[in-house]
């Protein structure tokens, strides 16, 4: 059963993974034996995060690009399958988001939001798949949100691309299937990151949270690690189009 998980021999590239849940996402990955290349803007940063990967024994290198930058994503895919001979898992996670009452968002704020979290969503995926087709063999994976089932106010762009999101997840994977690649997503909850500090410093969002959630506290990043590995496994291989809620349960009634 163990080696099913086993991502040993695999190649991943994760964007939007210097910090937060990218990276542990990243981090799970290469404790399962996968070479995992780190991807944000900052190399440097990118760099150190890669080091400490490696200093633990696992597999880790950088591929720095900025993931609204489609020549930069498509170069860095291309890098990889040039050194290691195939990319075999894709974590689409870079994102933003902008929290504002409606009647203030600017349509130039909601357009970067849409071209960060959804749109880079797509190129890289496509770019990605392009060489798993080839190997028949493959796994795109998309960070939604519990807002790719939920609405919230003060969130429009976001809410909406997370919605894209899980339409996306559906789109490909009804493509690329018969290919063996099989495209899912994962929809965070409420957790413990460095994005959400602000958040964590309103009791009465915290309260809330922990209301909501029938868990009723928020995740620690490195919870989010096991549906990250789960799905980039032999182990979800017939697992194709879903969004696995990491939530504790918030949209079970969504």
């Amino acid at each position: 059963m163990e080696e099913m998980f086993s991502l040993t021999g695999r190649t991943a590239l994760v964007t939007g993974s210097s910090r937060g849940l990218g990276f542990a996402m990243a981090k799970g990955l290469a404790q399962a034996g996968a070479h995992v290349f780190l991807n944000g803007r900052d190399a440097v940063g990118l760099e150190a995060k890669a080091r400490t990967l490696r200093n633990a024994g696992l597999h880790a290198d950088i591929a720095p690009f900025d993931a609204t930058d489609e020549v930069g994503g498509r170069a860095a895919i291309e890098a990889i399958v040039s050194g290691h001979g195939h990319l075999d898992i894709l974590i689409a996670n870079a994102g933003m988001n902008i929290r504002k009452p409606t009647l203030e968002v600017t349509t130039d704020e909601w357009r970067q939001i849409v071209d960060l979290n959804l749109t880079a969503c797509f190129t890289i995926a496509r770019d990605a798949a392009r060489e798993m087709v080839k190997c028949k063999w493959g796994r795109i994976i998309f960070t939604g949100s519990v807002l790719s089932k939920m609405g919230r106010p003060t969130i429009p762009a976001y809410t909406a691309t997370k919605h894209g999101v899980l339409g996306l997840t559906k789109s490909l994977g009804a493509e690329f299937g018969r290919d063996g690649v099989t495209v899912n997503g994962i929809g965070p909850g409420f957790f413990k990151t460095e994005l959400n500090i602000p958040l964590l410093a309103d009791k009465d969002f915290t309260d809330w949270v922990e209301m909501r959630t029938p868990l009723g506290r928020w995740a620690e990043p490195d919870e989010i690690a096991g549906a990250a590995v789960f799905l980039s496994s032999d182990a979800a291989a017939y697992v194709n189009g879903h969004m696995l809620m990491v939530d504790g349960g918030m949209t079970i009634n969504a």
